[in-house]
């Protein structure tokens, strides 16, 4: 169920306390604080919508740049050959090209 943000209004007609309140989208809005009897009115504010884990942010934190930024290299698969291309990353020690148990032992032991 959603929760609500509601302010109080006090008899002097300043604002009181704001408060959270759970109930379906379906209930009428409160009129009154459940503990006081002041009336209150609803605040609307923007939603809490997440955008960390997107398709789009993953997809730019993976751009060929940012890899290299970081210190990482980046390899992909040759359909063709099977063989792997290095993308991204500007250490010297990783080779240009590998193939797929070159690259399974690099990932298991490192470049040195």
């Amino acid at each position: 169920m959603p929760t609500y943000v509601y302010q109080e209004i006090l008899p002097d007609g300043s604002d009181g306390e704001a408060f959270e309140y759970i109930q379906r989208m379906a209930d009428d809005p409160l009129l009154s604080h459940p503990k006081t009897g002041n009336p209150v009115r609803k605040v609307f504010h923007s939603p809490n919508v997440s955008n960390k884990y997107t398709e789009a942010s993953t997809k730019n934190k993976l751009t060929d740049e940012n890899v290299e930024k970081h210190g990482f290299t980046r390899y992909e698969k040759d359909k063709l050959t099977g063989r792997y291309n290095k993308t991204a990353g500007k250490d010297k020690r990783a080779p240009d090209v590998v193939d797929a148990n070159q690259l399974k032992e690099i990932q298991q032991n490192g470049l040195d």
